[in-house]
Formats: C-alpha cells, sequence, structure tokens
C-alpha cells in the first residue's frame, strides 16, 4: 500500500516537473527599454515586434531576439591624419537608439550587432570629413580638455 502511494507520488511529481518546464520556456519577459523581435523556424522573422512585459510564444518553434532600445552611450575612438603629418586622436561619444519599427529588417540584413557595423564606419566618416575642416591650432581651441 505505501509503495503504491510513493509510485503515485512520483509518477504526479514528474508530471508537475515536465508541466513546469514547458510553461517555464513558453514565458519570456522583456524588461523595460527592450523589444523583442519573433523568429519562427518555418517563416524567418516575422514582422511582430513585442513590448515590455511577461509574453508566451511556442517553445521550440518561435524564438525570441531581444534589443535593447533606450538610449546608450557608444564610445568610437578615432585617429586621423590632416595635412602637415599631423595626427589627431579623438574619442566621439555618440547616444543612440534604433528606431522599434524597423527592429525586423535590422536583424534580418545585419543581425543582432549592428551598433559594432554601422555606428564604427559612418561616425568614422563623418568624424574624419569634420575634422578635416579645422587645422590642429582651431581642434585644440574648440574642443574642451579632458
Amino acid at each position: 500500500m505505501t509503495a503504491r502511494v510513493f509510485e503515485c507520488i512520483g509518477k504526479f511529481g514528474l508530471a508537475l516537473v515536465v508541466a513546469e518546464s514547458v510553461v517555464n520556456s513558453a514565458l519570456y519577459n522583456v524588461n523595460a527599454g527592450h523589444t523583442a523581435v519573433i523568429f519562427s523556424w518555418c517563416r524567418g522573422v516575422r514582422g511582430i515586434m513585442v513590448g515590455e512585459g511577461i509574453h508566451f510564444l511556442i517553445p521550440w518553434w518561435l524564438e525570441k531576439i531581444i534589443f535593447e532600445c533606450s538610449f546608450w552611450p557608444h564610445n568610437i575612438p578615432v585617429s586621423t591624419g590632416r595635412k602637415y603629418l599631423q595626427n589627431v586622436n579623438i574619442t566621439l561619444c555618440i547616444l543612440f537608439r534604433p528606431v522599434a519599427s524597423q527592429l525586423p529588417r535590422i536583424f534580418t540584413s545585419i543581425r543582432k550587432d549592428y551598433d559594432k557595423h554601422v555606428l564604427w564606419s559612418i561616425t568614422t566618416k563623418i568624424l574624419k570629413s569634420v575634422v578635416f575642416c579645422f587645422d590642429a591650432g582651431e581642434l585644440i581651441t574648440y574642443l574642451p580638455a579632458g
């Protein structure tokens, strides 16, 4: 009799563990300032963006890709040459965030590390063109020290 009760409790515990693991893999949380893009294994990136909160997705069929959509700083060091063999080393701090409606397109074309690819190339080109307009003396007087 006691063995049968323990066997019944064991089966119930196993069913409870399996149900908990399915529910745990189906629920996910999107933190404040973040947005999730849903990826389907049969259709690829869907045009669905999910905002903050607790959400449900079909386990092993759909996958979430979470992007940070709040402003955050990114430092980009640039070393550029000037005429008369003058070298200028500048670090530019950019505050940026992605446009939430463009996240599926960003993910399909550039992937999740878009900031390392796009920001670096754009800012170095723009900063080099701006620095080229000034000579070293003008850069020292216009830029704050430290």
